[in-house]
């Protein structure tokens, strides 16, 4: 079921971002010959106009076919030369290709806001403070070799409460719990619920987890339901998604920077096959949090998308810019191979990266 919902997810993201390079391209009169979900060989298509529309059977991508992009001698200088992207002007050209990254963003934005709308769970903080309803803590991740992992506890499960020597508290408070568990006597059992599902563990605090005091090894967050006015959803919802581009970007950033040194970390980084373990985890959240993990996903492809790599648009718009500076066109040979290459590097990291996530599930 989990990988149905990926797909699905994949599709809706994947569409929408090729959508936006359809309309701005038809917009500004640039011939598109082909709108396709999903990489060949073809399960569906028809022809409509001058256009193509497909659904194909690898459902690992998607594209739209623009006159012109992969520059040729019919699209430079044939009968229908004029419609053609490389032809178009260069603000014409720019504002096609960072179309489909602004689409993903606004996806993001509206699917955020109805999340707010319908009621996200969200973290407690400041700002939702006065909306929070039915606020509890849940555990964020279980460390590895600790007694909560032991016990079972691996992450998303919803604490309701702690027994130990007699004593039995029920609380929303994560300092209350964690001070409960440091001074502890004993074994401590914990109810808590994963999904629907009520559980009982028996956990022992250790010492040495952290510095200082006993601990079962677990990270937590207080959480609870905001539900917010339409007017002040779409507000909120441009806020959030604001603050996770910029969180994408910075980590993103960060993660290429130490790729060129060397000592970027793989395992931080998750491909296909992770990507399906976590909508599997969300969907168990409820729809609104599934939601709220699509619209992070179409972030996530809108920042990558912007990198400057030949094959993403971040790198035909770096191509763009260059044109301008120069004031004449790129080689057609010399940019088709520099986006082939890195189209072939880009599936060697993806391979890298579904390699690492098959070892992590074993």
């Amino acid at each position: 079921m989990s990988i149905i919902i990926f797909l699905l997810i994949l599709a809706a993201l994947i569409f929408v971002h090729e959508l936006g390079h359809f309309i701005v391209a038809k917009k500004f009169g640039i011939r598109v010959d082909e709108f396709a979900i999903g990489f060949p060989p073809k399960i569906w298509s028809k022809k409509y106009g001058e256009t193509t529309y497909a659904i194909n059977s690898i459902p690992f991508g998607g594209y739209v076919k623009i006159f012109g992009e992969n520059p040729n001698e019919e699209s430079m200088a044939g009968p229908d030369s004029a419609r053609s992207f490389v032809n178009a002007s260069r603000l014409k050209q720019a504002a096609v290709l960072v179309s489909g990254i602004t689409f993903n963003i606004l996806f993001a934005w509206i699917v955020l806001s109805i999340s707010f709308m319908s009621g996200l769970t969200t973290s407690v903080r400041d700002s939702y403070a006065s909306y929070v309803k039915d606020p509890h803590i849940i555990i964020i991740a279980a460390q590895a070799d600790s007694p909560a992992r032991s016990a079972g506890f691996v992450g998303g499960e919803t604490i309701i409460s702690l027994e130990s020597s007699g004593k039995k508290i029920s609380t929303a408070d994560v300092a209350e719990v964690q001070n409960f568990i440091a001074n502890s006597g004993g074994a401590i059992k914990i109810d808590y619920k994963r999904g629907n599902e009520l559980k009982t563990a028996i956990v022992t605090a250790s010492e040495g987890l952290i510095e200082g005091r006993k601990a079962i090894g677990i990270a937590m967050d207080t959480v609870g339901i905001v539900k917010l006015s339409a007017r002040k959803a779409l507000y909120e919802g441009a806020k959030l998604t604001g603050a996770t581009t910029e969180n994408v970007a910075i980590g993103l950033y960060h993660f290429v920077f130490d790729a060129f040194r060397g000592k970027a970390d793989f395992s931080q980084i998750s491909g296909p096959v992770g990507i399906v373990g976590l909508v599997g985890e969300a969907s168990t959240l409820g729809i609104v949090y599934l939601m709220s993990f699509a619209a992070f996903i179409s972030i996530n492809l809108a920042v990558i998308n912007i990198i400057p790599f030949p094959a993403l648009d971040g790198g035909r718009l770096l191509f763009v810019a260059i044109e301008a500076v120069r004031r004449r066109a790129i080689s057609p040979k010399i940019a088709n191979a520099l986006n082939g290459a890195g189209l072939a590097l880009l599936i060697l990291l993806m391979l890298v990266v579904t390699y690492k996530d098959i070892v992590k599930m074993f």
